[in-house]
This record gives structure tokens, C-alpha cells and sequence, in this order.
């Protein structure tokens, strides 16, 4: 202690700082010593539930080649029973797995997430009768070995169209967000185009429609490949510039079929729009800016028909002139034969609709038309404008010429038809 007293300022803080630093070394040495030794080790435990997971991680995953097309239907109806009855004891975790199950593409998945949920289940009694009891059920009814059960939609032209719509996909997107209308609708209208110009046109089409899966694209008194009317066309540009008009869609849609040139030249540039056959964009554009009108129109007058598609096929069939707008309206319009059937142009788009065909590609959207209170940007226009191809077209007019009075190569009228990698990209088919 005396010499402690005697020591200078100077020695007591030197004698300080290297006892702080022998303290710091013994603890560094001691934390390293107790890790190597192992007490830091969290040991854990084995879960009580381990082999109920085993049992969900090795139940075996359906494979496409072992099951045919019906036994995989099957297995997925079973599925979504199961679904039903843990519905019935646990609403919220059902909601989830169906949610999950839509982008799955093994329905043995939906089997595993009930059953890693039933893990929390200690009384799982209710639940396993309610399931048997449904499985009863089901197994007093054999699965049927039935075609589509829409009659226009078991031939193999729809599983041709079917591919080629889905081509167009990306255009109909599009489309769908510079319109506000939903895509699902514009494919409706396509469908009951498309199904009515294979009727008339049959042999014709048959020979493109079936091999390389093109849509037809009308050349004669209406247009492209959902059958537009330049007078149609026409009027749909006056809409979109019309406030006080019943089918305005509003500011943002105002510039939407906007032209490069004026006068007389628009003419002609309308023509070319819709009888694009590299490039359908114009045929969509125009076929959404109807359904949007013809859906303000309705509304203005007090009657919302956005929830019925029905109703918004027939009068893009009909046209805006009998486009009337009353509380009881009746789904209609071309009569359409189809293997005997005949089907209105209303009921075949109401049948694909909602038929779950092609829901993948077009799926539903929660508000089937967006107002028109935000403007397009400088960028969209441009886009819009500049989306016409180059292709090269016959001379406008050149369908309407009589057979007698051309060579013997030149249709009396031609049918054209979109390819994306055919061969015969850019030729046209004879009636």
C-alpha cells in the first residue's frame, strides 16, 4: 500500500491501464475456452411433431405420366373436398390453401398443407368423420368419362383457336391497360368473331385455322379479326373526343386511336390499321374502346352492365345504333350454327366467359372496367401510334373487284391470316 502512495501520477496510470488490459486478455481467453468446450451450444430437441413432418415430406408427388388426364381431375376434385370440410372447422387456413393450390400444379400439395395444419389438431375426430362422410358420397358417383359440357367447345377447331388466342396474349394485355377494359372480355368478343367467321367460311379457314393456329382476319365490308366497320371505327374516334357524348370514356382515353396524319390520309390509315394481319393491336383497340362506350353509356342512363358480359357481347355484335339502354336486357345477336347447334353471338362470348378456358392466360380481374380520369402519357401515345407494322398490303379496294375482271391469281377475296414463325407469312388464302 506504501508503495502504491509513493508511486508518481504517472507509474499509477501505467500500472492501471496494464491491469485493464490483463482483465480484457483473461476474459477473451476465457469466452474462447468456454465456446471451444462447447457450453454455448443450444443442444435443441427433437420436435414432438417429427414424424408427422416425415410422414408430409414423404408422401409421394404426383407424377403426370403415372395418372391420365381424368384420374388428375379426379385427384384434384378430392382435393378441394378435403378443402370443404377443413372449411367447415378452420375457415381462415382453408382460404389460404385454396389460394396456394391455384399456383400449384400438384394436387397432392393441397394434401400436404392440411396436413401440416392438422399438426395443431389435437382432436381430429369431427373433421376425419365429416371427410368420410363426403368420401362416401363421391365414391356413389363414378367419374365420367364425359367431353366439355359446352357442345360448341368439344370440337378440335376451339382447342385450335384456344392456341391461337393465346399467340395474341401479350396484345390483349396490352390492350387491356390502355382501354381499361378487362382482357377476358376482349377475348369473348374475339371468340364469337372468330367462331361465326369459321361457320361461314369453313373450308377456308379450316386449312389454317387447324394447322398452324391463326386467327382470320376479315377483309370485305368489316374488318381485321373482330370484324370491325370503318363507319364503326370512325365513330368510336368521335366518341373518344367527345365529352358531351353518352359513350365518352373519359380524359385519359382521349388521344387512345390518335392519327399521325390528317384529312383524307386518316382514311386510308385506318384501313391499314385494322386489316394489320402481322399485328392485331387495332382490332383489339378498337373492339375494347366499344365494350368501355357501350358500358358509359349504359351508366350514364342508370344502368350498370359491367357485371354482365352477356349483355356487353350482344351489343358489340349489334352496334351502337341498338345500343338502347333499358333495366331488362335480353343476351342475343347473331345467330351462330355450330354442329347443328344454333348459338347466339351473346351466349357463345357468355359460354367462354365463364367457362374457366383460358383463365390462366386471361384471368379475371376484380373491376372489369378502370375509369378514364388519369390522362395517357406522352410515352403510351407513341407507343399506340406507332404500333401499326410495315407489312406490305394490297392495294385498298382490291377485295371489292370482281373475279372475271382480275388475273386468274387474284382472290375475288382474301382472307388474311396472322403467322408469328409460318412459313407462308405474308400470303393469303382463296376462298
Amino acid at each position: 500500500m506504501q508503495s502504491w502512495r509513493r508511486r508518481s501520477a504517472g507509474r499509477k496510470i501505467f500500472d492501471i491501464v496494464v491491469g485493464l488490459f490483463a482483465l480484457a486478455g483473461f476474459a477473451i481467453i476465457g469466452a474462447w475456452a468456454f465456446y471451444q468446450l462447447g457450453f454455448t451450444k443450444n443442444r435443441g430437441a427433437v420436435d414432438k411433431n417429427y414424424r408427422y413432418m416425415l410422414s408430409v415430406d414423404e408422401m409421394k408427388a404426383l407424377q403426370d405420366s403415372t395418372f391420365t388426364e381424368q384420374q388428375y381431375q379426379e385427384r384434384w376434385m378430392r382435393q378441394y373436398a378435403k378443402l370443404v370440410a377443413f372449411s367447415k372447422f378452420y375457415p381462415t387456413n382453408a382460404q389460404l390453401i385454396t389460394q396456394a393450390a391455384q399456383f400449384s400444379h400438384d394436387p397432392m400439395h393441397v394434401d400436404r398443407m392440411i396436413r401440416a395444419c392438422s399438426m395443431y389438431i389435437e382432436d381430429q375426430t369431427e373433421y376425419n368423420n365429416l371427410l368420410q362422410e363426403m368420401n362416401k358420397l363421391l365414391d356413389k358417383y363414378p367419374q365420367q368419362e364425359a367431353a366439355n359440357v359446352i357442345p360448341w367447345m368439344q370440337g378440335a377447331e376451339w382447342a385450335a383457336l384456344k392456341e391461337a388466342i393465346v399467340r395474341d396474349k401479350a396484345l390483349i394485355d396490352e390492350v387491356g391497360k390502355l382501354t381499361g377494359v378487362e382482357p377476358r372480355l376482349i377475348v369473348g368478343c374475339l371468340i364469337g368473331e372468330q367462331i361465326r367467321l369459321f361457320n361461314t367460311k369453313r373450308e377456308t379457314i379450316k386449312q389454317y385455322l387447324g394447322p398452324v393456329k391463326v386467327l382470320s382476319v376479315q377483309s370485305q365490308f368489316s374488318y381485321g379479326v373482330n370484324g370491325i366497320k370503318m363507319s364503326t371505327a370512325k365513330t368510336i374516334e368521335e366518341h373518344l373526343k367527345d365529352p358531351t357524348s353518352p359513350f365518352y370514356m373519359g380524359k385519359r382515353y382521349e388521344h387512345l386511336l390518335d392519327y399521325t396524319v390528317e384529312g383524307q390520309a386518316q382514311d386510308d390509315e385506318r384501313y391499314n390499321r385494322l386489316v394489320d394481319y402481322r399485328n392485331h393491336l387495332y382490332s383489339y383497340l378498337y373492339t375494347a374502346c366499344i365494350l368501355h362506350q357501350t358500358k358509359m353509356q349504359w351508366e350514364r342512363a342508370g344502368y350498370d352492365i359491367s357485371n354482365r358480359p352477356d349483355i356487353l357481347f350482344t351489343l358489340f355484335n349489334v352496334g351502337f345504333a341498338q345500343s338502347v339502354p333499358k333495366p331488362d336486357p335480353v343476351c342475343g345477336g347473331s345467330h351462330i350454327k355450330v354442329r347443328d347447334k344454333v348459338y347466339t353471338f351473346g351466349a357463345i362470348g357468355f359460354d367462354f366467359y365463364y367457362s374457366g378456358e383460358l383463365a390462366e392466360e386471361f384471368p379475371f380481374w376484380r373491376q372489369r372496367f378502370i375509369p378514364g380520369d388519369k390522362e395517357l402519357t406522352d410515352e403510351e401515345i407513341a407507343y399506340i401510334q406507332g404500333s401499326v407494322s410495315n407489312c406490305k398490303r394490297p392495294p385498298r379496294g382490291w377485295e371489292y373487284v370482281k373475279k372475271d375482271t382480275l388475273a386468274p391469281q387474284v382472290p375475288q377475296e382474301t382472307v388474311y391470316h396472322s403467322y408469328d414463325d409460318d412459313p407462308y407469312a405474308g400470303t393469303y388464302a382463296n376462298e
